[in-house]
């Protein structure tokens, strides 16, 4: 079958190791399927693989890719939870993992995956804008309906508008009855960023009208500080990864004089990506999607991730 595959890492030219081609059929333990892949998605985590970071050398090849859409064996259209793991909340496992980590992603033409991974995929959505929900959407989802702690007409601040998690939590949030602002360096992400439901929008690091009462933070250094110096008393940092450099400890005289919340959040479960999916066919929001490219085109894909050239997600078609 056609894949994409990681066969070695480089942190200072990740694209070295990105190999197109054929691979193997996947190998089906007990208790897990097959998913014809239709689509999936591109993540930050796919090219921090291809750079060496949480990945074990002796696990070379892999075949990349965390998100899909498809058709399980029995002919039901499906989207695939890539979190490998048991218990109730599988995201808190210590031995948990995603597709592409110990098992081969999903960037090919099928993908083995445990058969309680798999949800319905809701007919109202595409296979395209379903493959960018498992993790983005479900993480934006996760940060802002469980993680944040708010109620309806709350003011939030998205970090770093036009990546794939902070698009998800501008039309989520503005779904969920939130005031929205966000940030970017770059003019036309802000525009755009306004267009996609953010009432307002600023540059990196601005002074804000007035202090907000949840940050989600997914860019790390290059923002931090302006994130505990936006919050209101009381009010809490939501974090889920960053993408400039790792996250500062914090200014615990700030944290502890205004009793600031520091939140980590994971991707979300089952459970939540079946009800993010319902959210999204009653509301009618969709994923925001930069650009959609056959399989065969991966490496395009992967260059424009690398050079930031991104709003919203990238989806590959199979």
């Amino acid at each position: 079958m056609f894949a994409v595959t990681a066969t070695q890492t480089d942190p200072d030219n990740p694209l070295a190791g990105l190999t197109l081609g054929e691979r193997p059929e996947p190998e089906v333990p007990d208790g897990w399927t097959t998913v014809a892949v239709r689509a999936t998605a591109l993540n930050h985590h796919d090219l921090w693989t291809l750079k060496g970071v949480g990945i074990r050398q002796d696990r070379l090849p892999i075949v990349l890719g965390c998100d899909a859409a498809g058709v399980d064996e029995d002919g039901n259209e499906v989207i695939v939870h890539s979190v490998i793991g048991s218990g109730a909340d599988e995201t808190l496992d210590p031995k948990r993992s995603l597709l592409s980590e110990v098992y081969d992603g999903t960037f090919a033409e099928r993908v083995a995956v445990p058969r309680r991974n798999l949800v319905p995929k809701p007919a109202a959505l595409t296979f395209e804008q379903a493959a960018c929900l498992p993790t983005a959407w479900l993480t934006a989802y996760r940060m802002l309906f469980d993680k944040a702690g708010l109620q309806p007409g709350a003011t939030v601040l998205v970090q770093g508008a036009g990546g794939g998690v902070a698009t998800a939590l501008i039309a989520l949030g503005r779904a969920g009855g939130y005031r929205v602002w966000a940030t970017s360096r770059s003019a036309e992400k802000r525009e755009r960023a306004l267009k996609l439901g953010a009432d307002r929008v600023f540059e990196p690091g601005a002074r804000l009208p007035e202090r907000v009462d949840a940050v989600m933070e997914t860019v790390g250094q290059a923002t931090w500080d302006h994130s505990l110096r936006s919050l209101r008393p009381g009010g809490r940092v939501v974090v889920s990864g960053a993408t400039s450099g790792a996250v500062p400890p914090a200014d615990l005289n700030r944290v502890f004089f205004l009793q600031l919340s520091v939140v980590g959040s994971t991707m979300g479960t089952r459970d939540q990506l079946r009800r993010l999916a319902v959210f999204l066919e009653q509301t009618g929001v969709r994923p925001v999607i930069d650009r959609t490219l056959p399989l065969a085109r991966a490496r395009d894909g992967f260059a424009a991730m690398s050079e930031g050239d991104v709003f919203g997600k990238i989806v590959f078609t199979v």
